[in-house]
């Protein structure tokens, strides 16, 4: 075990309540939605928490910090989280757990072959899962010596981050766009939508992502998108 996890875990050993106490986790994710209940997942679960919003971002964190585990979202504004995936596996300070998330399952095959330990997918809201997939990936030496408490509980994002996420929709949909924009923007879209359990934005991200791999125009599905989008900012529809 490296000897900086070693260190953490002796001063702050975990608990059958906090199993993750003592472990620093890197969430790599552009949704302040769904950072909001990786935040509470570690919050309940003992585990410190940095957040990075985009490659670059994750880049400058793990030039200064080593953490327990990192948590890649596989669709980022600045690449694919495979990327960092395979970076990070290649690392010679590669840390003990990589997992990826996304809210799209067909992505976990492309995550699991860059090396990742394993694949949660969107919307990660319990408690137990969460735990559960961190630490069947830790060093035998790092996890909890006592059986830890399988809790039921589910945590709840505060509305105000989703709102962060559909503002930050809103204000793409007004500029132009290329299609790798629009991909993005459709891949986001999707990862909002699932964590917040939207199935209709979700379809009209599907829609947008159907127009630009067949290359075709994008603007009734923008346009949808954009109708969607304001409806839940302005309170008129559900959020």
């Amino acid at each position: 075990m490296p000897d900086e996890l070693a260190a953490r875990m002796m001063a702050r050993k975990p608990t059958p309540e906090r199993p993750l106490l003592g472990l620093t986790i890197l969430v790599v994710e552009d949704s302040r939605f769904a950072c909001e209940a990786m935040r509470l997942l570690c919050l309940r679960s003992g585990a410190r928490i940095r957040r990075a919003d985009c490659l670059a971002s994750a880049h400058k964190h793990l030039a200064v910090y080593r953490p327990s585990a990192v948590i890649v979202d596989m669709g980022l504004p600045d690449g694919n989280g495979a990327e960092l995936i395979r970076e990070l596996v290649a690392s010679d300070q590669r840390a003990p757990v990589i997992l990826a998330t996304s809210g799209d399952p067909s992505v976990a095959t492309e995550a699991l072959a860059a090396g990742a330990d394993g694949f949660l997918e969107k919307p990660i809201i319990s408690l137990a899962a969460f735990q559960q997939a961190v630490l069947v990936h830790l060093p035998a030496d790092a996890r909890p010596r006592t059986p830890h408490v399988v809790s039921g509980d589910i945590v709840s994002p505060d509305l105000f981050a989703l709102k962060d996420d559909l503002s930050h929709i809103a204000e793409v949909i007004s500029q132009p766009m290329d299609d790798e924009q629009m991909e993005y923007l459709a891949q986001f879209l999707a990862s909002v939508a699932r964590s917040a359990g939207d199935p209709d934005l979700d379809r009209a991200a599907q829609t947008l992502r159907r127009a630009v791999l067949d290359r075709k125009p994008p603007r009734r599905a923008i346009g949808a998108i954009s109708d969607l989008v304001e409806t839940r900012l302005t309170g008129t529809g559900p959020i």
